[in-house]
């Protein structure tokens, strides 16, 4: 009798370990052509409202790549991130990780569109992936096929914002993220090149530049002259709302600079930093700031796999912006 309880003992703490180690989602069985037939006008109407916006907003790529990695790191790419907050819930969007993130209004004018060609037919999940290609596109970076077919989450919680992953992680924190999403580690450095496009607050980097630690009072694998320029845009005291850097200095060219940047000691976040603390990631680094082809069909590839990750989609919203 002791043996047997013994046994489903070990039976139990084996299952709940595998539930631990698994990826929090899985990719879904999704397909390039799934709308071909029902709504064939999809992707070139997406793609006019991307282009629209660009024109008047040249900061909308980096924001519709941001709101796509955030929306999938959550809780799969379900569209949750597009969510509203409501009298009774603080939504993804209003959570801490989020405030900065903009251009939803791209998404609402896709949705509107798509909407009167296709009634009731295509996600607003899979709207806003449509979205996050045409966005690295149309700055010069790579295309791919989207596979679609993703269906809108009705959960939104700001406090699930802290998975994100955050600009200061070390090495083995972003890989325990990704890992956990069924990311590898080329992944995660491929990935981290949509730090080619975009802007950074002061916030962000504030911890690399002041007080570093008892020793450095700025981070010591910063290139000097770079680190002055950031602490004269942000001085331990800062006041202005807005101050901040670009994150690489092509921000809105969509091309492998963030990584020649990073080899020089000029990058912005502690997690870039950080992919130069071992020798695989380094590698990698080194491979992409070498060839901006390579690091486009790797980003290409894994932004798929990406995108592929599915959570708890349950519908396809009307209104991106509220549940039905």
């Amino acid at each position: 009798m002791a043996a047997r309880s013994a046994l489903a003992v070990l039976l139990g703490l084996h299952m709940l370990l595998q539930i631990i180690s698994a990826p929090l989602y899985s990719a879904s069985a999704l397909s390039t052509s799934y709308y071909d037939k029902s709504c064939p006008q999809l992707e070139k109407l997406v793609a006019y409202a991307v282009s629209k916006a660009i024109k008047n907003d040249n900061t909308v790529p980096a924001a519709l790549l941001r709101m796509h990695f955030h929306d999938c790191f959550i809780r799969g790419c379900d569209g949750s991130v597009l969510l509203n907050s409501t009298r009774n819930n603080k939504a993804e969007k209003d959570g801490p990780a989020n405030i900065s993130l903009h251009a939803f209004y791209v998404i609402d004018n896709a949705k509107k569109a798509v909407e009167a060609a296709c009634p009731g037919t295509v996600s607003c999940a899979d709207i806003l992936a449509l979205a996050a290609r045409d966005a690295v596109a149309l700055s010069g970076g790579p295309r791919w096929e989207v596979p679609k077919g993703r269906l809108d989450g009705r959960i939104s919680l700001a406090s699930e914002t802290r998975l994100l992953p955050a600009p200061t992680f070390s090495l083995s924190q972003l890989k325990q993220s990704f890992s956990q999403r069924g990311l590898s580690v080329n992944d995660l450095v491929a990935l981290s090149g949509g730090h080619t496009l975009g802007f950074a607050h002061c916030s962000s980097f504030q911890n690399r530049i002041h007080s570093f630690n008892a020793t450095h009072d700025v981070d010591p694998t910063l290139s000097p002259s770079f680190a002055t320029g950031l602490r004269n845009t942000c001085p331990a005291r800062n006041v202005a709302k807005n101050a901040g850097s670009t994150l690489d200095s092509t921000a809105t060219v969509f091309d492998n600079v963030y990584y020649k940047m990073l080899i020089q000691g000029k990058s912005i976040f502690s997690s870039d930093q950080a992919l130069l603390s071992s020798p695989k990631t380094a590698a990698l680094v080194a491979k992409f700031a070498g060839s901006r082809e390579a690091f486009g069909s790797a980003f290409a590839e894994s932004m798929i796999k990406m995108s592929s990750l599915t959570g708890g989609g349950q519908e396809i919203r009307l209104d991106c912006k509220a549940v039905r």
